[in-house]
C-alpha cells in the first residue's frame, strides 16, 4: 500500500472491552499512539461493550474474555448477532482451548494474547475488517494442532429397551435430566405436540404412567447413571 493510500484511508473505529481499569486504559493509550486506529469507546464488561456497539457502530471491538456480568464470549455472540457490521478481535491473557474455541464459535474473527505488540493488534484489526482472520502465530499453531489431532471415537448410544425408538429414548433421557416438555421441544427443535406424542408412545411401550416412573425406569435400565457421591 502506498503512503497516499494510507493517508486517504479512514482509521478503524474501535471499542476496547476489558474489566481491569489499568489494562483497559493502557490498551486505549497504546492504540491512541498507533496509525490506523481510532478508539471511540471503552467498556468494563460485556454488557457495556454491547451497549457501546449499539450506540457507536464501531468497526471492531477488542474483547477481553473473563469479565463480570457478561463475559467476552457471550458479548461476542450478541454483537455478531445484533450488529454484524462490527467485527470482534479477542485480546486476552488466555490461549487454552476452553477459551479459544468458544470465542471463535461465537463469531470472533481475531484472537490475540495480551503480549501482542501494537503493530500486531493493528494488523489483526485490519485483517478482520478486510474479511480475513486476525490470529496470532501461536493461535494459528494451536488451530493446526487441533485440526491434526485424530477425531475421538463416537460414543455408542445406549441400547434402547422395550422397542423404544432412538428419538423416544432421547426424550426419555431428557425427562430423566429434569427437562419440561417445552425445554425438550426447544432442545430437539420440534413442537411441544411432537414431544407429547413421543412421551405417549414411550409410556405405552414401557407401561409407565408418569415422569417419576420414567426417571426410575431410565436409571433402572442403565440408560443414565446416578451422580457420584
Amino acid at each position: 500500500m502506498t503512503q497516499g493510500e494510507e493517508a486517504g484511508r479512514k482509521p478503524a473505529r474501535v471499542v476496547v472491552a476489558d474489566d481491569q481499569t489499568v489494562v483497559r486504559e493502557g490498551i486505549v493509550m497504546l492504540l491512541g499512539l498507533l496509525p490506523g486506529i481510532e478508539v471511540v469507546g471503552a467498556a468494563g464488561d460485556g454488557n457495556e461493550a454491547v451497549a457501546l456497539v449499539a450506540e457507536l457502530a464501531p468497526d471492531a471491538v477488542l474483547m477481553d474474555l473473563r469479565m463480570p456480568r457478561c463475559d467476552g464470549v457471550e458479548a461476542t455472540r450478541r454483537i455478531r448477532t445484533e450488529h454484524p457490521g462490527t467485527q470482534v478481535v479477542v485480546l486476552t491473557t488466555y490461549a487454552d482451548d476452553e477459551s479459544l474455541f468458544p470465542a471463535l464459535r461465537a463469531g470472533a474473527r481475531g484472537y490475540l494474547t495480551k503480549d501482542a505488540g501494537g503493530d500486531e493488534i493493528v494488523r489483526a484489526v485490519e485483517s478482520v475488517l478486510s474479511g480475513d482472520a486476525g490470529l496470532s502465530p501461536s493461535i494459528q499453531r494451536r488451530l493446526l494442532e487441533r485440526l491434526s489431532e485424530p477425531a475421538p471415537e463416537p460414543a455408542l448410544p445406549p441400547e434402547a429397551p422395550d422397542g423404544l425408538t432412538a428419538r423416544e429414548t432421547e426424550v426419555l433421557l431428557l425427562i430423566a435430566d429434569g427437562l419440561s416438555n417445552q425445554e425438550i421441544a426447544r432442545k430437539l427443535h420440534v413442537s411441544t405436540a411432537t414431544v407429547k406424542t413421543h412421551i405417549n408412545n414411550l409410556f405405552a411401550k414401557t407401561g409407565l404412567k408418569d415422569r417419576a416412573q420414567a426417571v426410575r425406569y431410565a436409571f433402572g435400565k442403565g440408560l443414565v447413571r446416578p451422580p457420584a457421591d
